[in-house]
């Protein structure tokens, strides 16, 4: 029952990295630090977290996050340039709650982590595509909020059911599966009206002339 726990945080830090790497990295450093969760002995490698140099360099990134995560097509830029870095970050999270098993299990445990992370930042990153090609800025903000919101609740779940946290998890990225299709052929849709009217100007000048 404890390696399931420890499974779980591993896999849960990850997928919630997946979304947001540095508000997962920050909130859970600041907890630790101010002792608002008390950390159980299999779960000690974690203490790390709770240094003032990773809380302060978290929380700035973050910061950059947060404005960034919240423009048009920006937010995209962003996602783009963390396709590599946010299921790195995860697995290295899952590697971290584990503390020093067996090279084996580190290994499988990190490829796990970091697929749930990318899986986890894939669905985040199509979301956003999506909600770019819309005229209104708000589904942007109100994705991005929500998606904080998401990692503060998981987090918060994680610490008193560790195991059904990655059920939800797993439930979530299953859902995203089989949604994907939709909104791939909504975001091909949306880009296709989008080129439509950028070439309408240039048909109507060359008629004209």
């Amino acid at each position: 029952m404890e390696k399931l726990d420890l499974l779980g945080v591993a896999l849960g830090l990850a997928a919630l990295a997946g979304v947001n790497l540095y508000l997962t990295v920050f909130a859970t450093g600041l907890a630790i630090h101010f002792h608002w969760i008390t950390l159980a002995p299999q779960y000690q490698s974690l203490e790390v977290l709770g240094n003032p140099w990773i809380i302060s360099i978290a929380g700035f990134l973050y910061l950059l996050e947060f404005f960034a995560d919240k423009i048009p097509w920006v937010d995209s830029i962003w996602d783009a340039v963390h396709t590599v870095i946010r299921p790195i970050g995860g697995a290295l999270l899952a590697i971290q709650v584990l503390g020093h098993p067996s090279p084996a299990f580190t290994v499988i445990v990190a490829l796990l982590a970091g697929g749930t992370s990318l899986i986890a930042h894939t669905a985040k990153a199509a979301t956003r595509l999506a909600s770019n090609t819309s005229p209104e800025p708000l589904s942007n903000i109100g994705l991005s909020l929500g998606e904080d919101t998401a990692v503060l609740g998981g987090l918060t779940l994680m610490q008193f059911n560790p195991l059904l946290a990655l059920i939800i998890f797993l439930i979530v990225i299953g859902a995203f599966f089989y949604f994907a299709r939709r909104i791939l052929r909504s975001i091909k849709g949306k880009i296709g009206l989008v080129r439509k009217k950028w070439n309408e100007p240039a048909s109507r000048n060359a008629s004209v002339q």
